[in-house]
């Protein structure tokens, strides 16, 4: 929250601060300023130039009496403050002292105090105060006997050109200076230097930097609120989703602790969604490796009391061939356990491996191609005939040796309930987006309500010529993990019309086509 805020005020400060500087916009005010004065100035001159006597050898001479009753009728007319210099740089008049000693006092009633203005400039004059000069200006000094020299721009303007000065007077503020050549009979015969302060300057400009303020302020009160309204949105949400994560990684939570934030449609929304479906999956197969523990001693624990029970048995049984049977049994419950355990360690393996095994094209048509042919080589098989029949293209993305696996499953399955000379089908074709692979048998078909069932973990539904034992259980249930991996879906059905006499089992695979 701090950073939010920190990162949104900082650009907005350092630009108001920049505003408020108004470089330009006061350049252009005094600018302004200067003209104005300068044309005061050169109006005045060529009024005091008609009190200069002629004087065709040199300078003429300025009548200072008349001039000091122009300058006395000038000084009510202008603001300014004018001083009359001669071409020697002696100072000859000085409108405030005429105005001292001819005026009259002016009484005026001033309105009551504005105090919430005076408030308010305070606190742009305290805004501004910390706020360097961008260029330090000379400082201004009043001589007690002024000459030409003291001013610089007097000195230019006694040459016969114009010139102006800005200077700081401390608590008086900045004054400026503009010096106009004073010409009778297009001679330099003085010069009059025009003073004022930068009053009304300086009140257009606090005018302007007041309502920047009062816009800073508004701007940045509404960024204050926007910035803890996004800090709302982001940190307070992120804080509850960290905390959440803490409960359930210290396992006092479930995938209802973290907060659901979908609602809000943004990426903290879509965070939290994924939050949620790997806490739920997390605890799917938590749940799931429970129950497959609690499955796994409860299928290991039958064999191993068998074959405690038989090596119990054979130690006080004296009769050769007793002793030979509960050995065959024995090791029978050895064999079973082995093959049992493999098959655990297979399943246990399957999730990891599918994790990080990296997904190809298989030709689902070459692959059941091949698992027929190695079906008709092998010797002591069944005898059923095995029907292909591939239709398009039902190439999909997988990993081939676990796809392979499924299938295999499915075909043995078939011929351990075909009957001799039966026909096992397996056809494969692609339906939209889907490839579609059925393997039908002519078997006794699959118990109705037990269509789910099959694909339980060790659960065992084995025709009644098999021997006992002889599959662990496993096959559906890893058949169904490996093409849920896939993005596909299995099944099992009977085939036929007659649900009491179903002419066969069938199964049914559904996988995505490769993009």
């Amino acid at each position: 929250m701090r950073r939010i805020l920190i990162i949104n005020l900082l650009p907005l400060v350092l630009f108001a601060a920049g505003i408020l500087y108004l470089d330009n916009y006061r350049r252009g005010l005094i600018d302004g300023e200067i003209g104005a004065l300068t044309s005061e100035g050169r109006l005045i001159a060529a009024s005091l130039a008609e009190t200069v006597t002629s004087n065709n050898e040199g300078p003429g001479r300025i009548d200072v009496g008349e001039a000091r009753e122009l300058m006395l009728r000038l000084a009510h007319a202008t603001a300014s403050r004018a001083r009359l210099f001669d071409v020697d740089g002696r100072m000859l008049l000085d409108s405030r002292e005429i105005s001292a000693a001819g005026g009259a006092v002016q009484a005026e009633e001033l309105p009551p105090p504005d105090r919430v203005n005076r408030w308010w400039l305070e606190l742009v004059r305290l805004a501004m105060a910390p706020l360097p000069r961008l260029t330090p200006l000379p400082a201004y000094r009043e001589p007690r006997d002024q000459r030409a020299t003291d001013y610089p721009e007097v000195v230019i303007a006694l040459t016969g050109a114009e010139a102006n000065a800005l200077r700081d007077a401390g608590r008086d503020g900045e004054i400026l200076t503009v010096a106009v050549p004073l010409q009778r009979f297009k001679k330099v015969q003085g010069a009059v230097m025009l003073s004022t302060t930068l009053g009304r300057v300086d009140t257009q400009l606090r005018n302007v930097r007041s309502t920047i303020l009062a816009l800073f302020g508004m701007t940045f009160a509404l960024t204050v609120l926007l910035s803890l309204y996004l800090a709302s949105t982001i940190a307070l949400p992120v804080q509850r989703l960290a905390e959440a994560a803490e409960q359930v990684r210290q396992g006092h939570g479930r995938a209802d602790a973290i907060p659901d934030l979908t609602v809000q449609g943004d990426e903290l929304g879509e965070l939290s969604g994924a939050l949620i479906a790997m806490t739920e999956t997390l605890w799917r197969r938590m749940e799931s490796t429970e129950r497959f523990a609690a499955d796994v001693a409860h299928e290991i624990k039958n064999p191993l009391s068998s074959l405690r029970s038989a090596v119990d048995v054979a130690n006080r049984v004296e009769d050769p061939d007793q002793r030979r049977r509960l050995l065959e049994l024995a090791l029978e419950d050895v064999r079973r356990l082995d093959r049992l355990i493999t098959d655990i360690a297979n399943a246990s393996r399957l999730d990891a491996e599918m994790s990080r095994a990296e997904t190809a094209a298989v030709d689902l048509g070459a692959l059941l191609a091949i698992l027929v042919e190695i079906h008709e080589s092998s010797p002591g098989a069944p005898k059923v005939a095995i029907k292909l029949d591939v239709r398009g293209d039902p190439t999909v993305n997988g990993v081939e040796g676990r796809l392979g696996q499924v299938f295999r499953n499915l075909l043995d399955n078939a011929v351990s309930f075909s009957p001799p000379g039966g026909t096992i089908r397996v056809t494969a074709r692609r339906t939209g987006n889907h490839v579609e692979v059925t393997v039908d048998d002519e078997g006794p078909g699959l118990p109705l309500d037990k269509l789910e069932a099959i694909f339980d973990r060790f659960y065992s539904l084995r025709p009644q010529s098999e021997r006992f034992g002889t599959h662990s259980g496993l096959g559906l249930s890893i058949a169904r993990q490996v093409v849920e991996r896939h993005g596909g879906t299995i099944h099992g059905e009977n085939r036929g019309d007659d649900p009491e006499r179903p002419a066969g089992a069938r199964f049914v695979v559904h996988l995505p086509v490769r993009r």
